[in-house]
């Protein structure tokens, strides 16, 4: 897609007709690029977090929890930049029709991935119990790669919407 400075596209926001400038958009993008990079940081947190030995009782939920917190937050924030109106994926779906489907897909996920992150987080800051660690911690790596696999899609929705890479380390 050519970036060029203040080369305007028309776009429709909330009905009424706008003109979004190339400029916007990577402006836009580079949003984008930063805030992946806050999200992959948030799914090593949870990693390393699960790394620790089960045995350590309190303190492997009390890291796990907080590196869980952050990703909600994290997690929470990218749905707000991508799912907003004028985000990527409104964006991607007007200047891209033929991509509905995907987008529809990674809303989809969004929903439950939300209600599974929010779901651990409440079982570890309500002091549910996880009466098998082990199948706990199998669980959220799992989830884990669940949302690495989602920025995955992403990544490659914003490429073909835009012909922009977001980088795989970003």
């Amino acid at each position: 897609m050519n970036l060029q400075p203040n080369a305007p596209s028309p776009t429709v926001v909330d009905d009424h007709p706008a003109v979004v400038t190339s400029e916007d958009l990577a402006r836009h993008l580079e949003r984008v690029r930063l805030h992946r990079a806050e999200l992959r940081e948030s799914v090593a947190a949870v990693d390393l977090a699960l790394e620790a030995p089960i045995a350590r009782g309190g303190m492997f939920r009390e890291r796990v929890r907080a590196a869980l917190a952050e990703l909600a937050h994290d997690f929470d924030d990218h749905v707000a930049l991508t799912e907003s109106p004028g985000g990527i994926y409104d964006r991607a779906t007007r200047t891209a029709p033929r991509l509905i489907g995907k987008v529809n897909r990674l809303l989809a996920e969004h929903q439950d991935l939300r209600e599974a992150i929010h779901g651990y987080l409440a079982v570890l800051e309500h002091g549910g119990t996880m009466a098998d660690l082990p199948v706990f911690r199998e669980e959220l790596t799992v989830l884990m790669g669940r949302l690495v696999r989602h920025r995955q899609k992403g990544g490659d929705l914003v490429y073909e919407a835009y012909d922009v890479d977001l980088g795989g380390s970003g």
